[in-house]
């Protein structure tokens, strides 16, 4: 039976904080509504305009047609392009559904509530039509649930009885409607999520643990997390029991005992899930989960998170102990990771309100979230932290990756956790310009500042009555002991910092008062977390870059090609990157203010080219449509020579190799194969030597591109010392070698050089389709690049 009685969700371990907001009891704090934050002029603002204005841009008919078309009803639009109609359709209609909540609480804007409510009558009409709880834009959604509900199941990491990943696409409708109804109120949200959970409880009655862990191998978001959810929002015990039945033990299990398993994994499949793990921790009460959260949480922020708060290589997470995959490659973190990222640590520090999670929250929000909008619209999906690179933005009509989704969230939420309270004290965590109105308090505060521009921050206070409670401020880590100060009308207090790095200052509170912080900020140089010769220099929580030039910015406004998203322009030579050479430990001692431009600095006495001597420092979050640096490579004057020779060598082998790529797929790899058009059958994925393969005992295949009818060559990656693998290559139904290997090639990965034969390029095909297929009793050997070649 549902009940939103108050006695069911406290048997929960939950406590209703207000008529759409819930929180777990288990939480020492809460976030205030977002409809109870304003911002104020600042590059934050500006962002959340710049965000509205994409989001109503969007036509909803498109959004909504994918799932007009599943439920058998007549769309009123085409589908949107780009992976809106080519497997994932209507993953953006969820993540819509969510931007719009948050925009709507956060601003207020009557056209974004018309258009929210226009997207749920739509959901809705959705769902009465598919008559079972239904709501979904999956193509072939109806086949395929029927397959799943009957124990048919073949999941890969990124297919599900060879759809791609339909679990996540409907998370993002179930997350909405969840955002919908606990961030506006709205009802109707909440009515159609409890018939979705509930079609979802039908669905997978008949199926065993083993066959939804099955299930859960295919990304699926976070779907523990909704269905915990959902338990919070009813009081109704079996959705938790979902939920648990929805975590994926595989992730799970290595975090309850505290080890860390993730080498090679693909990041963003992950970080939901251990969302899930926190959110059922808060409605169970199990600490162990939370544990395990946590664990995975320190784990990917000390070991794995650069300067700017990301994390990944081309989606996947690199070895903790080598970033040299990331120094290279043109797919560095993703934006998404870092939306993920920060809804776990607003879980943890709820629970926890240790400084330490939100000095990564401010650091992430600052540096990678603020970057990944363009000041004029459109979003980026992959930084590159590879010298001299660039990012690419989406275009609002024509891209649709999953990264349009989270930005699409991104910049309307900004108002979270800039402010948090237990049941009688406020606590102070961003100095954002923004306002704040405590309704049940009758408080409303003011914090104007130009933050990070200066070191100050004002607040002031108005109260219906004068009352005793404390004000917490977060000490943050960028700042040295003793050199915070803080006034309370003008008289200093004397700060004393409790053991989650915050002070507290407690009194009777009255309108007018007035509240001043000073936070000095100095510059430092961070290593990469390997401790690699390679540093980012940050000032205070904000991360600098060097615009180096404005050349070669390929695809830099995205279209709607599959591989649109990724920076696709030349690489630089990584050997001719500016290089920082000093026999001073402390590199950030060099750096020199830059006079009359404000938050500006210079590192000639450090730049070793006379060339580079000129580049000028600014926050990462102002450098757009230009390639920088972001972190940079140093060494001594005694080991210059050594290290301009190790480079050279290296950087010439891959960019002859880069010179005559013509495409490259890394096998095993989840994007990467998506974007090649992976089809397969009998074959699975792995890890060896920190490197991805794909194997199989039946066949797979990818699309690679010639669109320059250049192609000449295949070049394919195995280990040599594989025995007992034969099979065949196609290209286009070709056969053009069979491969018997018998290990003779010895303990080391071989890069095999096929030539085409005539009859392939003779039809001048721009679309080469590489089939690599088992000869019988046999299998395909481990298979680690994919490469073309002119």
């Amino acid at each position: 039976m549902i009940t939103n009685s108050f006695q069911k969700a406290l048997w929960f371990g939950l406590v209703f904080v207000s008529t759409v907001t819930v929180y777990g009891q288990s939480a020492q704090l809460q976030t205030f509504p977002l409809s109870s934050v304003r911002l104020l002029e600042s590059p934050f603002k500006a962002a959340q305009q710049t965000d509205l204005k994409y989001i109503l841009s969007l036509d909803a008919d498109r959004l909504l047609a994918p799932y007009f078309r599943e439920a058998g009803l007549e769309t009123k639009a085409i589908n949107y392009p780009n992976w809106e109609n080519t497997g994932l359709d209507g993953h953006i209609g969820g993540h819509y559904l969510s931007a719009l909540s948050e925009m709507y609480a956060a601003t207020g804007n009557q056209q974004i509530k018309e258009r929210l409510d226009y997207m749920l009558n739509g959901f809705e009409k959705c769902q009465q039509k598919n008559g079972n709880g239904y709501i979904g834009g999956v193509p072939g959604s109806k086949a395929l649930w029927e397959e799943v509900a009957q124990g048919k199941i073949e999941a890969g990491s990124f297919s599900l009885n060879k759809k791609w990943v339909p679990w996540y696409n409907i998370h993002k409708v179930y997350s909405g409607l969840v955002d919908a109804y606990i961030l506006t109120g709205n009802e109707k949200a909440k009515k159609m999520l409890i018939q979705f959970s509930d079609w979802c409880l039908t669905l997978t009655a008949k199926l065993s643990d083993d066959q939804i862990q099955l299930l859960l191998k295919s990304e699926h978001g976070g779907m523990n997390e909704v269905f915990a959810d959902v338990a919070a929002i009813t009081g109704d015990k079996k959705y938790l029991t979902l939920a648990q039945k929805f975590s994926h033990k595989v992730i799970l299990d290595p975090l309850l005992e505290n080890k860390d398993v993730l080498n090679g994994m693909h990041a963003n499949t992950q970080i939901p899930k251990v969302i899930g793990f926190m959110r059922v921790a808060e409605v169970s009460g199990d600490k162990n989960w939370a544990n395990a959260a946590n664990f995975f949480w320190k784990t990917v922020v000390d070991n794995r998170t650069i300067s700017i708060g990301g994390n990944s290589v081309r989606e996947h997470f690199n070895p903790s102990t080598d970033f040299s995959s990331m120094l290279e490659s043109r797919e560095g973190p993703e934006t998404c990771n870092s939306y993920n990222m920060l809804k776990l640590s607003k879980h943890l520090f709820l629970a926890d309100p240790s400084s330490k999670y939100m000095d990564y929250y401010e650091r992430t929000t600052y540096n990678h979230i603020l970057s990944s909008q363009h000041p004029d619209g459109g979003f980026v999906y992959f930084t590159p932290i590879r010298p001299r690179h660039y990012r690419v933005y989406s275009e609002a009509q024509h891209s649709f990756w999953c990264c349009v989704g989270s930005g699409l969230e991104n910049h309307g939420k900004y108002g979270e956790l800039i402010y948090a309270h237990d049941k009688q004290n406020l606590y102070v965590n961003l100095f954002i310009p923004s306002t704040l109105n405590w309704k049940e308090k009758g408080i409303t505060l003011t914090q104007n500042t130009k933050f990070p521009f200066e070191e100050h921050s004002s607040i002031t206070l108005t109260l219906k009555t004068p009352q005793q409670f404390a004000i917490k401020f977060r000490y943050p880590s960028w700042v040295e002991d003793g050199k915070m100060k803080i006034t309370v009308n003008n008289v200093a207090i004397s700060l004393v910092k409790d053991q989650n790095s915050y002070v507290s200052i407690e009194r009777k509170w009255k309108t007018g008062d007035v509240i001043s912080i000073i936070l000095p900020m100095q510059n430092k140089a961070e290593q990469l977390p390997d401790k690699s010769d390679w540093v980012s220099f940050v000032h205070g929580p904000i991360v600098l870059a060097a615009i180096t030039d404005t050349t070669d910015l390929k695809g830099l406004i995205a279209d709607d090609s599959r591989m649109g998203h990724i920076a696709s322009g030349a690489i630089y030579p990584i050997e001719d990157a500016p290089l920082l050479v000093s026999n001073n430990a402390d590199l950030a001692a060099s750096l020199k203010s830059v006079e009359n431009k404000p938050f500006t600095f210079s590192a000639s006495d450090i730049v070793y080219q006379e060339k580079y001597k000129n580049l000028q420092l600014v926050p990462f979050f102002q450098i757009h449509d230009a390639r920088y640096m972001l972190y940079w490579p140093y060494t001594t004057k005694e080991k210059l020579p050594e290290i301009q020779k190790a480079m050279k060598e290296r950087e010439e082998a891959q960019m002859k190799l880069e010179a005559i790529t013509l495409d490259l797929v890394t096998a095993g790899e989840q994007q990467p194969e998506s974007d090649h058009n992976f089809k397969g059958e009998k074959t699975d994925t792995g890890m060896f030597k920190e490197r991805h393969y794909r194997n199989g005992k039946g066949y797979f295949s990818y699309d690679l591109k010639n669109n320059n009818l250049e192609a000449r060559k295949l070049r394919i990656t195995y280990f040599g010392a594989d025995k007992n693998k034969n099979f065949d290559i196609y290209v286009n139904d070709v056969l053009v070698t069979t491969l018997n290997m018998d290990g003779s090639e010895g303990n080391q990965f071989i890069d095999k050089i096929i030539e085409f034969p005539a009859s392939i390029l003779d039809g001048k095909p721009k679309i080469l389709q590489v089939q690599f297929k088992a000869k019988p009793n046999s299998t395909i050997t481990g298979i680690y690049e994919v490469r073309l070649l002119r």
